[in-house]
């Protein structure tokens, strides 16, 4: 079981938050808190597996709480929950030590998706951001993953909406296909490429010409 512990000032985002929680079978909430201070004392007390955290909080920001938590509880994977798409936020939660960053407008299976994105000890960034992430980053060598040939023109046409920041219902919506397909197409292109993240199926795209 997955042990989820949120934290959020807003009664209003907790209760969306204590109610996805609690619809899947798979993760138990086991607490909820609503200021910095209260999230370390919760996670000391309870010790989630994955924590959802706020990045404006009333007495310690999500930024400071990340800092404090991240080098005593290394298991620990703490998901950023921001209304603020910034590229120095994303940045800064990043280097502090959280695993993932994603937006209060994302759908209810994206943030469920992110949770077990991070579990698997992947980095989660909301869609809408991935670009701003590597963006500055030096390309990796292209030898290390496998030629664009390799991939059928449906993994491309998928690859290259991944890459412009569609969800998984985004895509199946735009192709005409099931959510289940596409995340069939996703993993077989990183089968295929030796990859496991979104952010380098990203920079694989751009190294191989796929986008701008």
């Amino acid at each position: 079981m997955i042990k989820v512990l949120i934290a959020d000032d807003h009664a209003i985002v907790r209760t969306g938050l204590r109610t996805l929680i609690r619809s899947e079978s798979s993760m138990e909430l086991v607490g909820e808190a609503t200021g910095g201070y209260e999230t370390i004392e919760l996670v000391e007390k309870f010790q989630p597996n994955v924590l959802v955290l706020d990045l404006s909080m009333p007495d310690l920001d999500g930024i400071a709480v990340t800092k404090k938590l991240a080098p005593r509880f290394p298991d620990l994977r703490i998901l950023i929950l921001t209304l603020h798409e910034d590229e120095a936020l994303l940045r800064a939660v990043l280097k502090a030590g959280a695993s993932g960053y994603i937006l209060k407008r994302a759908a209810e299976a994206e943030l469920i998706s992110a949770i077990h994105t991070i579990l698997r000890g992947h980095l989660y960034v909301d869609p809408s951001m991935m670009r701003l992430l590597i963006k500055d980053e030096v390309p990796a060598p292209v030898t290390m993953t496998q030629p664009a040939e390799v991939l059928t023109p449906r993994e491309v046409e998928v690859l290259k909406l991944i890459v412009q920041g569609y969800t998984n219902r985004q895509i199946g919506e735009k192709l005409s296909i099931s959510v289940r397909t596409v995340e069939s197409h996703r993993a077989n292109l990183c089968g295929k490429l030796g990859l496991q993240s979104r952010v380098e199926l990203v920079r694989y795209a751009r190294e191989h010409g796929l986008i701008e």
